[in-house]
């Protein structure tokens, strides 16, 4: 565990110097270099992020080739994905209750805690004169991954399953991705997450072959987000979302098939979309999410059952923004 973050500390220590890693092309990776001996500036000019948000500048002669950067000796197979497959989820906003269930499967198995966590339940509503509604949201693995475009580490990928994932080893925390995700999918562990006794139980060997090495701790100054679950789906299993939703709300399953489940029931995709008028996110963005919803029909009754738990976490969330 020593030697892991000692390991981490290195590839992230520019970051305490203010300067986050920008991107020289799509394929090359370019880590800045703050080495003592002297070196010839170039003249020419790479934009990087700060830690703050902000695009500041460099010369090219503090930056190194990707070639020096560590990769998982599993990242090739990690990436691949299972074939002639192309994962989908329906949420029905019409179902859902705020029961939270989600969520807690969600963090649990994932090893994260709710400030960082990975799906999130917002209260919607359109105007004061329309029912308010619960709305699930998670990441839309899409088919036209913005946040895949610009990672400039290549961190961020998608299989050819439809999975959009996150390989931990490589994200160096720039926060391009975070920036490109219309869908405000990811969070960015800006501490050390407190994960107290998981992380210290955990085997740390355990995933070491499962895509985005699903089940480890997070990491400080990485990015983390939705995976659906890899780790589940390659043993034939249902998302934990999926499973621990106690109305039914998330169905998961295969497009090329046209099928999917919440587990209680088994439906054809084409048809459940067009018989309760399904719909994407933002689809004039042309991301095409593989996340599908069906609207909060009759959902006025539904909506009332979650309250209490929305108060109370309200309640406890004010102090600390305060």
């Amino acid at each position: 565990m020593k030697e892991q973050d000692n390991n981490n500390n290195s590839r992230r220590s520019f970051l305490k110097k203010g300067i986050a890693l920008g991107a020289l092309s799509a394929t090359a990776l370019a880590i800045a270099s703050f080495q003592k001996e002297e070196l010839e500036e170039t003249g020419e000019k790479v934009k990087l992020l700060s830690p703050e948000g902000e695009i500041v500048e460099i010369d090219k002669a503090y930056v190194k080739p990707a070639q020096d950067l560590h990769l998982p000796l599993d990242s090739s197979k990690i990436r691949e994905g299972i074939p002639n497959r192309k994962f989908v989820m329906v949420i029905d906003l019409a179902r859902c209750k705020n029961a939270l269930k989600c969520v807690d499967a969600c963090n649990k198995h994932h090893h994260i805690t709710g400030k960082n966590a990975w799906l999130k339940v917002y209260k919607m509503q359109e105007s004061k004169d329309t029912a308010p509604y619960w709305m699930p949201s998670t990441c839309q693995h899409c088919d036209q991954p913005a946040c895949v475009t610009v990672c400039p580490v290549d961190a961020t990928f998608k299989r050819r399953d439809g999975l959009v994932l996150i390989d931990n080893e490589r994200c160096i925390g720039c926060r391009f991705c975070m920036a490109a995700c219309p869908y405000s999918a990811r969070v960015f562990n800006w501490e050390q997450p407190d994960q107290g006794e998981i992380t210290m139980n955990m085997d740390m060997t355990q995933h070491s072959s499962t895509p985005e090495h699903a089940g480890l701790p997070s990491v400080k100054g990485t990015v983390d987000k939705c995976d659906f679950c890899p780790h589940a789906i390659d043993k034939g299993e249902l998302p934990h979302c999926v499973s621990a939703c106690p109305n039914g709300v998330f169905y998961f399953g295969d497009k090329y098939e046209d099928t999917v489940t919440n587990g209680d029931e088994t439906l054809r995709l084409g048809k459940l979309l067009e018989d309760k008028a399904g719909y994407r996110l933002m689809e004039g963005l042309n991301t095409q999410p593989s996340v599908f919803y069906l609207p909060p029909k009759d959902r006025s009754d539904n909506f009332k059952d979650g309250l209490d738990k929305y108060n109370e976490f309200q309640s406890v969330k004010k102090p600390e923004e305060s």
